[in-house]
């Protein structure tokens, strides 16, 4: 009998952890009630937004007139990430998800990025796209997987929490578009060029030329090339405004 206890009680003790560790890993805090719609003026910081008072919620709060319907100007790679997330929609806090359209110009490309807090899945609305993704670094001597696929119009990808990934528009002569949604009300954005030569302050050519492999001079060229680029088309590069800018001066096209 103490071994079936024991045994019992080993077992329970095992789904527990398991539970809990599930809970730790998931990417937003499930919420505890109906909603909980951000108070984006609360002075009070949390992970996440505090909520607003339920009885001042309505409709709007889980609203927005965002026309992603309609087609949207890129930017100087040829993308356009318009993005719906918690600050676009209140109510999406505690929620985990949110959704963006991508526009791609012909030869144009969602650039090398992750989305540190979200898994994505991409669905081609128009077009051809081709993308892939690379897996983290692997025991010596495997090297880093990488996985790709050409996509037509209907057909799905998904792109596994965290890592690497790009969409890129094959067709010289046709735009393409996409929908993409993500499983974080904020699943943020790391593109990958930006974030290693486009730093601010910029991490050491030193560092870097080491790190790539490459002459410092090398570095000393892509930093503020990409540093002059990123300035003038913004984080955001995709916003009309400051995309003609970025066409005028950087010699970007359509």
């Amino acid at each position: 009998k103490d071994q079936m206890a024991s045994s019992s009680s080993f077992l329970l003790l095992a789904v527990l952890l398991a539970l809990v560790s599930w809970q730790a890993t998931a990417s937003d805090p499930s919420p505890l009630q109906d909603f909980c719609v951000a108070d984006m003026n609360s002075p009070v910081r949390v992970n996440g937004f505090v909520c607003k008072n339920p009885m001042e919620v309505n409709a709007d709060d889980f609203f927005k007139a965002a026309a992603l319907d309609k087609p949207r100007v890129t930017n100087k790679v040829g993308s356009n990430v318009t993005l719906i997330n918690v600050m676009q929609i209140a109510g999406l806090n505690t929620l985990g998800i949110s959704i963006a359209r991508i526009d791609y110009a012909p030869l144009g490309q969602n650039p090398p990025h992750t989305h540190p807090r979200a898994t994505e899945i991409l669905t081609v609305l128009e077009g051809t796209l081709y993308v892939g993704f690379v897996t983290s670094n692997q025991p010596a001597p495997n090297r880093n997987k990488f996985l790709s696929k050409v996509l037509n119009k209907g057909d799905v990808f998904v792109f596994p929490v965290g890592l690497i990934h790009f969409q890129f528009n094959p067709n010289p002569h046709k735009p393409a578009v996409a929908i993409a949604a993500l499983s974080s009300q904020n699943p943020g954005a790391i593109t990958i060029a930006n974030a290693v030569f486009g730093s601010d302050p910029q991490i050491s050519d030193d560092v870097l030329a080491k790190a790539f492999q490459v002459e410092k001079n090398t570095i000393d060229w892509l930093q503020p090339a990409i540093a002059r680029g990123f300035a003038l088309c913004g984080a955001d590069g995709w916003l009309p405004g400051r995309w003609r800018v970025c066409r005028s001066r950087a010699g970007g096209g359509d």
